[in-house]
């Protein structure tokens, strides 16, 4: 039976080892092509930050380490709150959960006419030599886009959608805002399926590569949960918030290189639009898919994600443990 000071102890010394394994890549890694003062400039810049990080994490364990624990311990009601929620969601209608995923295909389909047929949008070039039809181009950036606009909505009108649980006491309302995080991943399983049949259909047939998908899907769910805990924290004392993110939502998706490819744009632009940590997914299921590279080749990009998601979370945390003693009052 562990003792909470044995578990802080596990969890410290877990996170540590992460951070060793993570400088030592870091400090090790090269990039024959790259300029060497540029190298050195990048690699001292992430040292500094994945140090700082580490620190805040000791001096701010016990209000950021709540969190997670509470997940895993309450992660059997999760699962079954998160079932409930994706049944229950379209009940009453008469195509029941068939409208969660007629509105993506038809918006995809739409998309596909418009610039394929209307702006006789030709086949993307690929890196590895080879043409890929703009459909599939299309595809593999729109469904993870899909995922991380609707698991953010969602997320973010979660306590209020379950106000009656956050009233309750004994209930722990941190597990609420993952149940529509795992609500909208079981719609984004259907699509990841979709989307390999029609490459399949075209001749991408799944290979190991494949399986990085996976892996982003996972980089995605870690971060849209992180940013729903501080949007569904602000959104209680602050409701035009779910305007604005819609907006931001929609102005996003054509920030984030979806419809269009980021090369058209001069080099000195293009770092703005790869700061978006969505571009580092929505890249990914590409290079996957469609590149046939591996997430580690791309590096830097994915050493900043993981820093960016590792705050955001942080943040989110915080946000979270701190303004949800007022959630009941105001609700």
């Amino acid at each position: 039976m562990f003792t909470d000071r044995n578990r802080k102890r596990i969890i410290e010394g877990l996170v540590t080892v992460i951070a060793i394994v993570f400088l030592a890549i870091l400090i090790l890694h090269e990039n024959q092509f790259a300029n060497p003062h540029e190298e050195l400039v990048k690699k001292s810049i992430a040292t500094v930050i994945v140090l700082v990080s580490l620190v805040l994490f000791y001096v701010l364990y016990d209000k950021l380490a709540i969190l997670p624990v509470e997940l895993w311990q309450n992660r059997k009601l999760i699962r079954k709150l998160s079932i409930n929620d994706f049944k229950t969601r379209y009940a009453g209608s008469y195509l029941g959960m068939v409208w969660a995923f007629v509105q993506p295909v038809v918006t995809i389909l739409v998309y596909w006419f418009v610039f394929e047929k209307g702006f006789n949008a030709k086949a993307e070039r690929l890196a590895g030599g080879g043409d890929a039809p703009y459909v599939l181009w299309l595809t593999a950036g729109i469904v993870p886009w899909f995922y991380f606009a609707e698991a953010l909505s969602n997320g973010t009108t979660a306590l209020l959608e379950y106000s009656y649980l956050v009233k309750k006491v004994v209930f722990k309302i941190s597990i609420i805002p993952i149940i529509k995080i795992i609500a909208a991943t079981f719609i984004h399983g259907f699509f990841v399926l979709f989307m390999l049949i029609l490459f399949a259909c075209h001749g991408f047939y799944p290979d190991l590569y494949t399986l990085q998908i996976f892996y982003f899907s996972l980089c995605l769910f870690i971060f849209v949960l992180g940013l729903s805990y501080a949007t569904c924290s602000i959104v209680i004392f602050f409701r035009d918030l779910t305007q604005i993110i819609a907006i931001i939502l929609q102005v996003g998706m054509w920030a984030t290189p979806i419809l269009w490819k980021i090369s058209i744009l001069p080099e000195e632009y293009q770092i703005l639009f790869k700061l978006n940590p969505v571009f580092y997914i929505v890249n990914g299921y590409r290079s996957a898919l469609l590149e046939k590279t591996w997430f580690w080749e791309d590096f830097y990009s994915t050493m900043y994600f993981w820093i960016v998601t590792a705050v955001i979370f942080g943040v989110g945390a915080l946000f979270f443990k701190r303004l949800k003693v007022h959630f009941a009052d105001v609700l």
